[in-house]
C-alpha cells in the first residue's frame, strides 16, 4: 500500500527542514495537540492518534537535505514513512509517502486513518 500526502511549501530551507525532521523529538510539533507522543531514544518515538493503535517509529535512513525515512519498529505493522524535500526559490517543499505491505482487509481498515495522519503531518510541516 502506497499513500502520498499533498505537496506542501514551507519557509524553511531544505537544510533547516531536513535538520528539523532528523531530530525525531520535533515530530511532536507536527502532531495534533491531543496526540500521544513519547520519545524512546535519540532516533525513535511512540505516538498515538485517535482511532489508531500506538505506533513506534524510528529514523531508518536519510539523504542530506533531500530525504528523511522513518520506519515502524513494531512487528504488527511494517512500513516506512518517507519525507522528500525539494528546494524552492524561498524555502522548500515536502511530500510524505507511506509505504507498507498489508493484506487487503488491513489495508482497507487503515487507509483512512493513515491518510488523515499524513495530512496532519503535511499541515504541520506547512506551518513551520
Amino acid at each position: 500500500m502506497n499513500l502520498e500526502s499533498r505537496v506542501v511549501n514551507t519557509q524553511k530551507s531544505p537544510e533547516e527542514l531536513y535538520n528539523f525532521l532528523t531530530q525525531v523529538e520535533n515530530f511532536k510539533q507536527l502532531l495534533p495537540e491531543d496526540a500521544k507522543f513519547e520519545l524512546l531514544g535519540d532516533d525513535k518515538f511512540l505516538f498515538g492518534l485517535k482511532g489508531m493503535p500506538e505506533i513506534k517509529l524510528g529514523l531508518k535512513d536519510s539523504i542530506k537535505f533531500t530525504k528523511v525515512i522513518l520506519g515502524s519498529l513494531g512487528d504488527k505493522m511494517q512500513f516506512t514513512l518517507t519525507c522528500s524535500i525539494e528546494q524552492l526559490a524561498t524555502g522548500s517543499q515536502a511530500q510524505l509517502v507511506f509505504n507498507g505491505d498489508f493484506n487487503a482487509v488491513m489495508a482497507m481498515m487503515i487507509k483512512g486513518p493513515i491518510n488523515k495522519f499524513l495530512e496532519q503531518l503535511a499541515t504541520g510541516i506547512e506551518k513551520l
